[in-house]
């Protein structure tokens, strides 16, 4: 509605305020554009439909407007004939987002495939607006390249909201039809062999869901936390869309090239702590799982450093980070780390919320709850809330019941937690 009336605000200019009469006819001396810097004049009298040196009438010049205020590239368009240049006014619009393609298997990517949608579709810079010929012609193109592989999919156009955002960051491009699926993986004959896991894992990526970023890394993460988890610390895993995809009537399957060189496998040597960590030598020895001597694997590994940031967020530093720093010792095959961590501000506690429970088992809870509003935030209390032993034995007989999950809702401009607590009955 709002691009309507805008319309009609351009043809009553260019009627009104422009020519007497709308069978008038004009050869402007140039064509210019104002308002948007983004764009040529080039590009824009492309867009347009515009040429240097045409007679133009006053109908023929609203034509020619609309084909820039369709595009959704403009939030408002406005034209005059001084006499001898005819100057447009633009006004850009408010909303355009960047595109991402969900998984669409096209052999053209990045600048490649953004150059050849510019050379399509002149206003086309990476970005598009959330509706307008722009939008839809850059669904059209992208359909006609997956034709041209000798793909035949529908493809369709939804906003995205990046993680914790709520509103759209983003215009995604996905196949609809057929479903997009992960076909065969096969080894790099100059890759390492695979062991039997290994080939296991492989074999359960193939048949899911594709996605142009994701799968890659989907594959590469499984198949490296195996390696890693057997002491393989530094092995080095990729995975690439190798070959034309399959498509039959029933999908479409993207085949992969995988590459592994596993390494070697490392022993620890040692674990030292910066003195200004939270947790003592003493205290973090005592509670690891792994010591000098042992195959450092990865899952053992990773829960120290959890143990460590644990601390952190028990005592209200729920953003810290711990930074783990591996040196390598190849000759010997073992690894030692050095760990220092950076607390961030302390947080306090916000308001607590109960999800899925009646009004007296709620009250109850909010009752019991020990961690008020305004104290230090202890992340550790909630998982302690719902392990005591008769504390609490109504809601002890409750909660052995029900599966107890929570979220955390960080507020950073005032440095409180918001915590939901839901409770779901246990099949």
């Amino acid at each position: 509605m709002r691009r309507a009336v805008l319309l009609l605000q351009i043809s009553l200019l260019g009627l009104c305020a422009c020519w007497p009469a709308t069978a008038q006819k004009f050869q402007p001396k140039a064509i210019q554009f104002n308002g948007d810097p983004e764009y040529t004049d080039q590009e824009l009298m492309a867009a347009a439909g515009l040429k240097a040196g045409t007679v133009l009438t006053s109908a023929e010049m609203n034509d020619h407007s609309k084909l820039l205020m369709d595009s959704g590239v403009f939030d408002g368009l406005t034209f005059k004939f001084d006499g001898v240049n005819l100057v447009f006014s633009l006004t850009p619009a408010a909303l355009m987002y960047p595109i991402s393609l969900e998984n669409l298997p096209l052999t053209l990517t990045g600048k490649d495939l953004d150059a050849k949608l510019h050379e399509r579709l002149p206003l086309y810079h990476g970005k598009v607006p959330p509706e307008g010929t722009l939008l839809d012609n850059v669904r059209a193109a992208l359909v006609e390249m997956l034709a041209a592989q000798g793909i035949n999919a529908t493809v369709t156009a939804t906003p995205v909201s990046g993680l914790g955002a709520g509103k759209a960051t983003a215009i995604s491009f996905s196949i609809s039809t057929p479903p997009v699926l992960v076909g065969d993986i096969r080894l790099d004959p100059a890759s390492a062999a695979l062991t039997a896991k290994a080939q296991e894992i492989v074999a359960s990526q193939s048949g899911s869901p594709y996605n142009l970023e994701g799968t890659p890394s989907q594959i590469s993460t499984y198949l490296g936390n195996y390696y890693r988890d057997n002491g393989y610390l530094e092995a080095a895993i990729q995975a690439v869309p190798h070959g034309a995809p399959a498509v039959t009537a029933d999908a479409i399957r993207v085949p992969f090239q995988l590459s592994v060189s596993p390494g070697q496998i490392y022993k620890l040597a040692n674990v030292k702590l910066d003195p200004a960590i939270l947790v003592t030598q003493a205290e973090f020895d005592h509670q690891s799982g792994i010591h000098p001597g042992d195959v450092a694997d990865g899952q053992h590994v990773t829960q120290n450093w959890e143990f460590i940031a644990r601390q952190y967020r028990n005592k209200g530093y729920i953003k810290a980070t711990v930074h783990p720093t591996a040196a390598f010792d190849r000759a010997q095959g073992t690894v030692s780390f050095t760990v220092s961590a950076d607390p961030g501000p302390i947080y306090t506690m916000g308001t607590l919320a109960v999800e899925n429970v009646g009004d007296d088992l709620r009250a109850a809870i909010l009752a019991a709850w020990e961690m008020h509003q305004g104290a230090v935030f202890n992340e550790g209390a909630i998982r302690g809330f719902f392990a005591t032993a008769d504390v609490h034995p109504a809601l002890e007989r409750i909660f052995a019941t029900v599966n107890a999950s929570y979220v955390l809702h960080t507020n950073d401009d005032s440095h409180t937690v918001d915590v939901v607590l839901r409770l779901d009955r246990k099949h």
